[in-house]
């Protein structure tokens, strides 16, 4: 995928919205120095090439009994299109899971997980993944603490 060409106002536009998704366009045209309307402009061709997606806010999975994170490497049985898409469809049915990765290596999936407790994530694994019959083994990590998260990409 060929990235379009987008100038350092563009720069600027993703930057912030990074960091501030709830600005103004009125706000935004002022630190990026150009006019609001412009700012409506470069923002719809931005999400039209796909470099930017939808505004969100971010939840503290503390706040809301979602503390525990625990980060889970799955081994398939078998790698045909069938059980590949049929994990996958089961990790997006689990709103618990909050990514999930295709791996290279000798784990086929990486999950994160954001679980109330140990006994709460034991009830996902030993009832969820773990029975799911395309899945062959896992091996679970509990996060200790969170050191660095960010959900900003260098532009």
């Amino acid at each position: 995928m060929n990235m379009p060409d987008i100038d350092n106002v563009d720069r600027k536009i993703l930057r912030l919205l990074q960091s501030e998704g709830d600005l103004s366009h009125a706000a935004l045209a002022e630190r990026v120095g150009a006019s609001s309307a412009s700012c409506w402009r470069r923002i719809k061709a931005l999400e039209a090439a796909g470099m930017l997606g939808p505004t969100v806010r971010l939840v503290s999975p503390e706040a809301v009994g979602r503390g525990l994170t625990v980060f889970c490497q799955v081994r398939m049985k078998a790698h045909d299109p069938v059980a590949r898409r049929d994990f996958e469809r089961f990790v997006e049915s689990h709103e618990e899971v909050l990514e999930c990765y295709s791996m290279s290596g000798d784990w086929d999936y990486l999950l994160r997980v954001a679980v109330a407790d140990v006994q709460d994530y034991e009830r996902l694994l030993m009832q969820g993944i773990l029975t799911h019959h395309a899945v062959a083994a896992s091996s679970s990590h509990f996060a200790l603490k969170r050191v660095k998260y960010s959900t900003s990409v260098p532009v």
